[in-house]
């Protein structure tokens, strides 16, 4: 294949591309909160399991679970999360 200047400058704007369109990767606060709820849910339920195992801890913890996905949702609806393309 022949790799003339033109095809890897070519090649190489289209990787500068690729990493510029994909800068925050769900770097926002929504996300964020989202993650740290889920994890204290995986946290509770870690613990649900080694203490018995305690079904109505365990369940507590799938509770605080979706809670999180749903905290995060509502708050990229509210703005927080990372601004859609426009494509």
């Amino acid at each position: 294949m022949d790799n003339t200047t033109a095809d890897q400058a070519t090649r190489v704007s289209n990787e500068a591309h690729a990493v510029t369109q994909h800068d925050s990767h769900g770097n926002s606060t929504a996300a964020w909160t989202a993650v740290a709820i889920i994890l204290v849910g995986f946290t509770v339920g870690a613990i649900a399991m080694v203490l018995g195992p305690n079904w109505l801890l365990f369940w507590i913890s799938v509770g605080i679970v979706v809670l999180g996905a749903l905290a995060g949702k509502v708050l990229q609806l509210l703005g927080f999360g990372v601004p859609a393309d426009d494509h």
